[in-house]
């Protein structure tokens, strides 16, 4: 058995997914007891000094769940730096795609890169987000946009071997490739796609956007996701409400995803459902916006929220570190606040809350020990690593 004592604050943000309150479930001078890969006891040093035949000193240290980041593109290949110039000439998001880049740049390279070549640049960026306190992940496809590509990409989210669990998604339908004259017609074909891939992912997700996919082709392609066992997703709000968190509500998603745009009419209509709302404040950050979602007026109405990275060629961010920093400065979340978003309610947003993102009896444990002495410094630190040690499923996976 291996213990980890004389944690400065344990946070264990035990008893479920956050709404209104944000308490951490702080416990000072903690200490968490791991019996192989589950967690056995949580308490003060005191109670459980002496129980195991391994130890770690925490002393002057945070420790807490591993980061779970719920929205991430990790597939792909090759980069696209050269748009932050063309972004700083004013030109937008969607008229660079319309240019042939962004997705669709992206698209070319992945579909012309095999396998291999898609692991080994995967795993690089594995290696950062593990680094950084990432323990578990969601990875989409969406850089095919054909079923063969597809289908390739998920093969690789299932089969890379690397510590940084990973949760796929099948994203079909991120943008309308140049093989298909409308995003009609593309999705026709992506609703005949879903059976053959439906076994390789957990969730269906969908770039819902105004240029890019409407809503009643956004929910056709949902539910056809939903007969054949996924789980919707969506991408909702980023640059323009055209009612696509709405949508996300009548169809039961788990999570509506970026939320930037979102009217009041539809947070409020969100606050109905059991929709969580996942913020990802790196995209409009290097999409040099000065427009963030709301979270406050989320959070105000009891809608639980998530956090995540968006890695992706466009937001190329593997720190949840750097995401909770954005969350505080640019969305005014609280500090407790974007810890939970960025464990156990980002565990929610993936349908894990009862396995990681807390530290309680019986769960995995999925551990980060931080070079910080209470969690106000998370965030307000910015700039640099602070994990010292991540465990993994009972193992110390990665130490500075």
């Amino acid at each position: 058995m291996l213990l980890v004592k004389n944690a400065s604050q344990l946070i264990t943000l035990r008893g479920g997914i956050r709404r209104d309150e944000y308490d951490l479930g702080i416990i000072d001078d903690g200490a968490v007891l791991i019996d192989g890969d589950k967690i056995v006891e949580v308490g003060t040093t005191r109670e459980l000094r002496g129980s195991a035949e391994a130890e770690i000193d925490a002393t002057g240290r945070v420790v807490m769940p591993g980061f779970v980041d719920p929205h991430t593109h990790l597939i792909f290949s090759g980069t696209r730096e050269n748009e932050l110039y063309i972004k700083l000439q004013g030109k937008t998001y969607l008229e660079i795609l319309k240019m042939g880049g962004g997705i669709l740049k992206t698209v070319r390279m992945t579909r012309a890169a095999s396998k291999e070549e898609l692991k080994e640049e995967a795993k690089r960026r594995l290696d950062y987000m593990l680094a950084n306190g990432t323990t578990t992940a969601e990875a989409k496809s969406g850089y095919g946009l054909d079923y063969e590509n597809e289908r390739k990409i998920l093969e690789v989210i299932n089969e890379i071997d690397h510590p940084v669990e990973l949760v796929p998604t099948f994203l079909g339908a991120h943008a309308v490739p140049p093989e298909f004259e409308s995003s009609g017609e593309y999705i026709e074909f992506m609703k005949e796609v879903i059976p053959k891939i439906s076994h390789l992912a957990r969730f269906i997700d969908v770039f819902c956007e105004k240029g890019v996919f409407n809503c009643e082709e956004s929910k056709e392609y949902l539910e056809t996701g939903k007969r054949y066992g996924l789980i919707p997703k969506i991408h909702a709000d980023e640059i323009e409400d055209i009612g696509c968190s709405r949508i996300a509500v009548e169809i039961g998603a788990i999570s509506a995803d970026h939320l930037v745009k979102t009217s009041d009419e539809n947070i409020e209509e969100m606050a109905k459902g059991n929709t969580i709302a996942v913020f990802l404040p790196a995209t409009p950050y290097m999409l040099l916006s000065r427009e963030y979602a709301r979270a406050r007026e989320f959070i105000s109405l009891g809608i639980p929220v998530a956090l995540a990275t968006d890695l992706n060629p466009n937001a190329y961010t593997e720190s949840m570190q750097m995401v909770i920093s954005l969350a505080i400065t640019q969305m005014r979340m609280l500090p407790e606040e974007a810890i939970a978003a960025s464990t156990i309610n980002a565990a929610a947003a993936i349908g894990m809350q009862n396995r990681v993102g807390s530290i309680e009896r019986g769960k995995q444990a999925d551990i980060i020990i931080l070079d910080a002495k209470n969690y106000q410094q998370i965030g307000y630190h910015f700039g640099v690593n602070l994990v010292e040690k991540v465990i993994k499923k009972g193992k110390v996976v990665w130490s500075r």
